[in-house]
């Protein structure tokens, strides 16, 4: 029987990707107690990398949409982490995002959002969490968002 989150998804017409494999020397999640840290998620598409600048290239509605899809890549490095048992998240603890960005963007929180937004509409009350939502010059390979997060398990 699927868990909740996967009918959710399946409601909205969306889905979880694979997990990303790690670009460089680091692992994609580490289990700590009750705690999964997901390292940095970046803004990926089925289509390939969602690369720009906010304040330049890119609206913040776009950028919004790289990060909903940064969010969608954090729960599939969950799904990995809990060797697909997602009935074994109890909250979203925290998310950690940076928008690659000219100086004078400051519209991070929203774009953000689309990250957060989609926690709760896929988790509801679990998937309210802590945030911090920061601007950069730039992200690896130009993309336009990357996003951290940490979970709560059972």
């Amino acid at each position: 029987m699927p868990h909740a989150l996967e009918t959710r998804l399946a409601e909205l017409g969306l889905s979880l990707p694979d997990a990303p494999a790690p670009a460089a020397n680091y692992v994609p999640w580490v289990i700590s107690g009750n705690q999964v840290f997901v390292s940095g998620q970046i803004s990926q598409s089925k289509g390939g990398l969602i690369t720009g600048k906010l304040g330049a290239d890119l609206s913040t509605e776009q950028g919004a949409e790289a990060a909903r899809n940064c969010a969608l890549s954090l729960l599939a490095q969950l799904r990995a982490a809990v060797d697909g048992d997602l009935s074994r998240l109890k909250r979203v603890v925290k998310l950690v995002g940076f928008v690659n960005c000219t100086p004078d963007f400051t519209d991070q929180p929203k774009v953000i959002n689309g990250a957060s937004d989609l926690m709760v509409e896929l988790l509801g009350d679990v998937g309210r969490h802590a945030r911090s939502a920061v601007g950069t010059p730039s992200l690896p390979l130009g993309v336009a968002v990357e996003i951290e997060a940490i979970f709560e398990i059972s």
